[in-house]
């Protein structure tokens, strides 16, 4: 058996067009959406992500807007950043980009952004909002996770979804969405961590598997169901010789692909996969939340 590749590329550029014909058509009514950006530090790969989603709002016709400040900024000082985002009439949406210095209270950061701009979907209230199935914004990998699916023909209703991993960003919420009465939902959900006993007794039962651990190569094709779907949310740097990779490194999933791609019948690549759609997310929230400001939607 060899797998079927779900390229999340190529489904996120699909979205994008689709976001960018509707900004098109909101600036014929004069509204532009806006997302903005705070970067604290010099962390490297931080600033790659800012950038790609500057690009990728650029992409789609919306203003951004990035502030970044050194590493020393205080919290006081990062408070009254976030508060001029708030009240930024040109800003529909922003984030502070995680992981904040260590001497900064990120929970603190993150309780002070208005709820109605949380694109992120990280503030108590849009994640009770989530919880108790409320209209809310969707966490953007999250969502994206459940997007790829639909756009892929992967319906989880009825069936068995193992999730590999519990973090706030990506497998609580997730098992939220896909336990919802709902289209994208209705699935059985089994979450499992990094203190679960015998996680492959729980692999083999699962008719789709996510995984977002944050271990490279952690899950392994021999431990997986015959004909499975595989969702890989990890994304992990691997150390190489420069010979194979100039870069020194290169990039794999929480799946071991090689072997994952002989037993399931879907996978999705590292990269190139759940990844794009993320980033796809987070402009769509934004666009939401421009449409709601404009009184286009509830």
């Amino acid at each position: 058996m060899s797998a079927k590749i779900i390229d999340g590329k190529a489904v996120s550029d699909l979205i994008k067009n689709e976001i960018a014909e509707e900004t098109a058509q909101l600036q014929k009514k004069g509204i532009t959406p806006g997302l903005g950006f705070i970067l604290v530090g010099d962390d490297p790969a931080s600033q790659t992500y800012v950038r790609m989603k500057g690009k990728a709002c650029e992409r789609v016709g919306f203003y951004s807007l990035t502030e970044r400040r050194p590493t020393e900024t205080t919290q006081e000082e990062l408070l009254d950043l976030v508060n001029r985002f708030n009240v930024n009439p040109d800003i529909h949406g922003f984030l502070i980009q995680l992981p904040l210095p260590g001497h900064l209270n990120e929970v603190e950061i993150i309780e002070s952004v208005d709820p109605v701009k949380d694109v992120d979907c990280f503030t108590p209230y849009n994640v009770g909002s989530l919880t108790s199935g409320r209209e809310s914004f969707m966490p953007c990998t999250p969502a994206g996770v459940i997007e790829l699916m639909r756009r892929s023909d992967i319906d989880p209703s009825g069936k068995h979804v193992v999730i590999v991993g519990r973090s706030n960003i990506v497998g609580r919420p997730l098992a939220t969405l896909l336990s919802r009465k709902s289209e994208g939902g209705n699935a059985t959900v089994t979450l499992c961590h990094s203190r679960t006993r015998d996680i492959s007794q729980f692999l083999r039962q699962a008719d789709i598997v996510v995984a977002a651990i944050g271990s490279p190569e952690f899950i392994h094709g021999d431990q997986l169901k015959p004909g499975c779907i595989v969702i890989d949310v990890g994304v992990n740097r691997v150390n190489v010789p420069e010979s194979e990779d100039k870069r020194g490194y290169r990039l794999v999933g929480d799946v071991h692909f090689d072997s994952a791609c002989k037993i399931a019948s879907a996978i999705t690549p590292v990269p190139g996969g759940v990844g794009p759609m993320t980033i796809a997310m987070l402009l769509k929230n934004t666009l939401i939340a421009a449409k709601r400001k404009a009184g286009i939607i509830q």
